[in-house]
């Protein structure tokens, strides 16, 4: 090949080179202006969607919904005044995840007049929603004791953060969130579904209930019913006999009547396990006999057979009785 072609050739491939860039740089970079453009109109601008393609897979922090009906008749009068605040799916493009605004979601679910839900959308991670989640909800109504324990343990359970982290958001101590976490490992999640949130009922009276059940060795398994039925009746009997006596929250009646009834068994006593004498069993080292072992119905025989060893352990068993003891306090659990 000559010289002259070789250089028109190597011409061509620049040229070549210069006018077609890499795909994957410039998809790249539109992909982002894009994104950076969506989120921008998205952060102000409210969005009528479809209520039915938002999921909520949120940690739940509400026990309970509450009444839906004043409110769903309340925005088909009067418009959705306040919007939801959802973020995209990073999973799929036609769908949202509900950050807050549950409540005003589910009663435009439940209208007949009103199909589409105003929302903003927002750009945040998992760690942004609940964050941005605890403070919409906390503005609006206090949290009860329980329902901040549940929302709690969910958090820890769900990889949230540690305890420290989770007390930060929810703005309480780490003790708080340490004793808090314990009642619901004593009572259940099941059992504190069951009675409900509990509105004016604090750590103590948990406290209190979670100690009765421990105390009285009570399964919980059976407890779980007594709370639902109360709970089901009281909210009936207020909606049969509105005009009646002061009906109080039905997860309250419910709280008092488990409680009430495990203030009628008796504490669970336990027993101590009578040793019986055992039979008695040589002790080796290596091929030679040192001595025999044997339980008795009040302690533990050693017979060390005489010799240099005999003598030996009689100077130093002090020491070596404290020594076995601290091995066993300072044993791993079987």
């Amino acid at each position: 090949m000559s010289e002259n072609r070789k250089k028109r050739l190597s011409m061509l491939d620049s040229l070549a080179a210069a006018q077609a860039p890499a795909p994957s740089s410039s998809m790249m970079t539109t992909n982002r202006a894009l994104r950076s453009a969506r989120d921008a109109v998205d952060a102000h601008h409210v969005w009528d969607l479809d209520p039915w393609a938002i999921d909520d897979l949120r940690p739940e922090d509400r026990m309970e919904a509450g009444d839906l009906h004043d409110l769903r008749d309340a925005i088909e009068a009067n418009g959705q005044t306040v919007p939801i605040l959802v973020r995209r799916n990073p999973e799929d493009a036609d769908r949202y995840l509900l950050v807050y605004g549950r409540r005003r979601l589910e009663a435009i679910r439940q209208s007949d007049k009103v199909d589409k839900v105003r929302a903003l959308v927002a750009t945040l991670d998992d760690h942004e929603a609940v964050r941005a989640q605890i403070s919409e909800n906390m503005a609006r109504r206090d949290l009860t004791f329980i329902e901040k324990a549940l929302f709690a343990r969910a958090l820890v359970d769900g990889s949230f953060g540690t305890q420290a982290q989770v007390a930060e958001v929810l703005t309480v101590s780490k003790s708080a969130i340490s004793m808090a976490l314990a009642v619901v490992d004593v009572v259940s999640v099941d059992l504190a579904r069951a009675i409900g949130p509990a509105p004016g009922v604090g750590r103590p009276r948990w406290d209190t209930l979670a100690r009765a059940i421990e105390t009285t060795g009570a399964d919980v398994s059976y407890l779980i019913p007594i709370a639902r039925d109360t709970h089901d009746k009281a909210a009936l009997d207020a909606v049969t006999d509105p005009m009646g006596p002061l009906h109080e929250d039905p997860s309250i009646t419910a709280f008092e009547a488990v409680l009430a009834y495990l203030e009628t068994k008796k504490p669970v006593v336990s027993q101590p396990k009578v040793r019986t004498s055992g039979k008695s069993r040589t002790v080796h080292s290596g091929d030679r006999r040192i001595g025999t072992i044997k339980r008795m119905s009040q302690g533990v025989r050693l017979d060390v057979d005489a010799g240099n060893f005999a003598d030996w352990l009689e100077h130093n068993a002090d020491a070596v009785l404290k020594e076995l003891h601290t091995r066993w306090q300072t044993r791993g659990e079987d």
